[in-house]
């Protein structure tokens, strides 16, 4: 099933072999953002457990 059980590196290797740099370009950097939000998020709910539990 095309584009709905596609990873994403296979889509940003697919826009490159198209020569859809920009898109590629647009896929990756969300990628990254949403991964360094996630981390953000992980962090902070980890900073917030620990103050709870008197850890800190």
């Amino acid at each position: 099933m095309p584009y709905i059980s596609e990873i994403v590196p296979l889509l940003i290797i697919t826009k490159l072999e198209q020569y859809e740099y920009a898109g590629a370009t647009a896929i990756g950097m969300t990628m990254l953002i949403l991964s360094f939000l996630l981390l953000l998020l992980i962090n902070g709910l980890q900073w917030w457990v620990r103050r709870r539990s008197g850890q800190l």
